[in-house]
């Protein structure tokens, strides 16, 4: 079975001078559309049920988010095991009902919460 490392190194292959032409040529705002379409393929197959057809829809998310995040980082700009650090980190911050010691009942309770974490990391942002 292939691994998440096996799929970021599939996508760098596809964009190293050897690799695709089509995925080479790709930038971040070409590929705009794709996440979009990709998005909503996944909205139809929750809709229809179809649980074999979302687990294929949610790979090619997952490909549109590896495969801009390594544009991104032939930019300089970010990789993509900083986007899972970072995503990682947020869950932990804005899950202290369960990564820490406050407590809640219910899940409007998670909900505000979260909203008022988001709220405060809006605020303290430059």
């Amino acid at each position: 079975m292939y691994t998440f490392a096996d799929l970021v190194q599939i996508v760098a292959e596809l964009r190293s001078d050897h690799g695709c032409p089509w995925d080479r040529e790709q930038t971040l705002e070409s590929m705009k559309q794709y996440l979009a379409d990709e998005a909503q393929e996944v909205f139809d197959a929750v809709d229809n049920h179809d649980m074999p057809n979302l687990c294929e829809e949610l790979g090619d998310v997952l490909l549109q988010v590896v495969l801009d995040s390594q544009i991104a980082s032939e930019q300089g700009a970010f990789t993509v095991h900083d986007v899972v650090d970072g995503i990682c980190r947020k869950m932990i911050r804005r899950h202290p009902h369960v990564f820490g010691d406050v407590k809640v009942s219910s899940p409007e309770e998670c909900l505000a919460l979260w909203n008022a974490i988001k709220m405060q990391e809006k605020a303290e942002k430059p």
